[in-house]
């Protein structure tokens, strides 16, 4: 793909390849001279589906603000945790390494997801040196997965409690429930489930690859200011961890943590129906231009 559109430009490159298997990135550039801050986001669907395609809104909102953007494919699925974390780990250095080429400064680089996406942004974000992560080597650069900042929309921040919560709603009432709250087809519990099963080995990986009970474990992590845009309402990513006593839900337990780790976040409510539009696109945008200008 390669179109150009008003202020803005767009084309699908290989960042590496696995065998026969290409990963692709969609590079958006805007309009006028650079180096661009960039900012690399990461789509959605469960660890398991969806490609860099449903980033394409926010490429172009983004775009025509000022920033470069960087929508990516990334292994998932049957190839498991960490196949995910070690592309975009990747991705970020490959990136960097290329700034010239790409006209994008690596030293403005902000890190974003959505929903399972947003989860592997978060985790990217806080272990951008884990030895698992940045397995691939960048040929001749000198470079690292540090990002200056991370914005994460309605994030599966613990994956190990959005297991357990989503199997308590699988039959009776409570599924009812669910699917009046999350009618669409992909945020069915058994579909839900059914992905955590393909892409974790088992609890125990689900745990290991949560950021906010690696916070809670005391792990030593990169904390870059944060941003999470949650939708109101969304029973699906905004729940109480059914393991533990007491009303907080996932966001408000991240955030402390997060603070208590003298991490800088801000949780920003947006309205449900609208959420993937402007009502998230515009403030994350703001938030990069803090961080990012």
């Amino acid at each position: 793909m390669a179109t150009i559109s008003g202020d803005l430009s767009v084309r699908d490159v290989e960042y590496v390849r696995h065998g026969d298997r290409a990963m692709m990135l969609r590079f958006f550039r805007p309009d006028g001279p650079g180096p661009f801050p960039l900012v690399v986001v990461l789509h959605p669907g469960g660890w398991a589906h969806g490609d860099l395609g449903q980033c394409q809104k926010q490429g172009e909102a983004w775009a025509a603000v000022g920033f470069a953007v960087a929508s990516l494919d990334f292994r998932q699925g049957g190839d498991m945790y960490p196949s995910s974390l070690v592309d975009i780990n990747y991705a970020i250095r490959w990136l960097k390494a290329r700034a010239p080429e790409f006209d994008i400064d690596p030293d403005r680089v902000a890190l974003s997801g959505f929903s399972s996406g947003g989860h592997l942004a978060m985790l990217a974000a806080m272990r951008p040196f884990d030895a698992r992560y940045t397995a691939l080597p960048v040929e001749g650069a000198d470079v690292d997965a540090t990002v200056k900042c991370v914005a994460a929309a309605w994030p599966v921040i613990n994956p190990l409690s959005r297991y357990r919560h989503t199997k308590n709603h699988l039959s009776g009432d409570a599924a009812v429930r669910w699917h009046e709250a999350a009618p669409e087809d992909y945020h069915r519990p058994q579909g839900i489930v059914d992905n955590h099963h393909l892409y974790w080995a088992d609890e125990d990986e689900m745990a290991e690859g949560s950021p906010l009970l690696a916070l809670e474990r005391g792990e030593t992590m990169a904390m870059p200011p944060a941003l999470w845009v949650q939708g109101e309402g969304d029973i699906v990513h905004c729940y109480s961890d059914p393991d533990t006593d007491g009303d907080e839900t996932e966001p408000e337990r991240f955030a402390r943590r997060y603070r208590d780790a003298d991490g800088d976040i801000e949780i920003l409510y947006v309205d449900y129906e609208t959420k993937m539009g402007p009502p998230s696109f515009e403030p994350m945008a703001g938030f990069f231009r803090k961080h990012l200008e």
